[in-house]
């Protein structure tokens, strides 16, 4: 979290809440009774809880979750029954598939927008599959920046434009539900209602060397959290052995520091990508080439040529493509599953150093 934004939440607390009645909680009890309905027991998330307005609407079990400690004392009075946590939502500090919804109003504004998708893949993490989540976002085109006339002067937001929203989340492992634009207490609003899909997470961000692609998550990996997770798939040996992350089967550090990053081109998890349709790689094609303009990774490497050229090209052969994708270059290249007998580790290896050796020529 932006430490000047929390700053402001810690000196001015009282007269936040003082100034802000809360305009939520049929939402909120809507999500209690949504979390009600999965017949899940375990706690529900009030993200960025504030003065603790909607964590008792939330449910019996509730974890009121704030960066700023004055907004937790406050939420004591409110929620009494709520468990406080002082943490960033950027790096939520639960078990994977520990919590069983989320509601998170006007919270996550205060995240750069190139920073959301990780965070949301931590959210995304920490949920079990299925679970509720509303988040309260400001429509708009600013990148971190202040309200024009905010009375609580040195708060910083992030508005959203849309198919911008929904490629994040989607790409995050949401369903979306809904996404409907409302009138706010001073600002217009956009409520995201979405469950918590059983697929893999994308982990982007400003700044990637590569973005690794693959087709879509296998039922493994997405139980598992990581791509490539199956035994037998030689993605994160060779990712090894080509140097290009320095952790095995984590995600995570290699983009923050490898500045590899991850997605797929259909985000639906299956036993195999035969199931995929030309019509879902197209589309996750688009939403890919989206996600390249607006963080404009130095390259993009596909694994898999069958996906590549379902989506893209008939004729593709592993190497670098004479197409591009959201304007950047491309390399394609074998599948690495264990089934893949006409591809050696060291073929794929080799592949994979050929990719980062094409990001490194290309201009930033």
């Amino acid at each position: 979290m932006d430490r000047d934004t929390v700053d402001v939440y810690e000196a001015r607390a009282l007269e936040w809440r003082d100034d802000r009645p809360p305009a939520q909680s049929d939402d909120a009890r809507s999500l209690a009774a949504a979390v009600e309905r999965t017949g899940s027991t375990g706690p529900v998330l009030d993200a960025g809880c504030g003065p603790g307005w909607y964590s008792t609407d939330l449910g019996p079990r509730v974890v009121a979750l704030d960066a700023a400690q004055a907004m937790l004392e406050l939420a004591a009075e409110l929620a009494p029954a709520a468990w406080p946590v002082r943490a960033d939502l950027a790096h939520l500090p639960f078990a994977r598939h520990a919590l069983v919804g989320a509601f998170a109003s006007k919270s996550y504004v205060h995240l750069p927008r190139s920073t959301l998708p990780l965070a949301w893949h931590d959210l995304h993490r920490c949920l079990a599959v299925d679970a509720p989540v509303e988040l309260v976002l400001f429509p708009g085109d600013d990148e971190h920046a202040p309200f024009p006339d905010d009375p609580f002067v040195g708060r910083r937001f992030s508005l959203w434009t849309r198919p911008l929203l929904d490629d994040v989340i989607v790409g995050a492992g949401f369903a979306i539900t809904t996404i409907e634009a409302a009138g706010g207490t001073h600002t217009p609003k956009l409520v995201v209602r979405a469950t918590r899909a059983r697929t893999l997470a994308d982990t982007v961000g400003p700044g990637m060397r590569l973005l690794v692609c693959g087709l879509n998550p296998s039922v493994h990996a997405a139980d598992a959290g990581v791509g490539f997770a199956r035994p037998g798939n030689r993605y994160w040996p060779a990712a090894l052995e080509a140097g290009i992350v320095s952790h095995d089967r984590d995600p995570v550090r290699a983009l923050v520091d490898n500045g590899i990053g991850m997605t797929d081109l259909v985000k639906r998890a299956s036993p195999g990508a035969a199931e995929l349709t030309r019509d879902e790689y197209a589309a996750g094609l688009a939403r890919v080439a989206r996600m390249v303009v607006w963080l404009r990774p130095r390259a993009v490497c596909f694994v898999g040529l069958a996906g590549w050229r379902a989506a893209a090209d008939r004729r593709a052969v592993a190497g670098v493509s004479d197409r591009t994708v959201g304007g950047r270059p491309v390399y394609v290249m074998p599948n690495t599953s264990g089934i893949n007998a006409s591809s050696s580790l060291d073929d794929l290896t080799e592949h994979l150093r050929a990719a980062v050796a094409l990001a490194d020529r290309s201009p930033i």
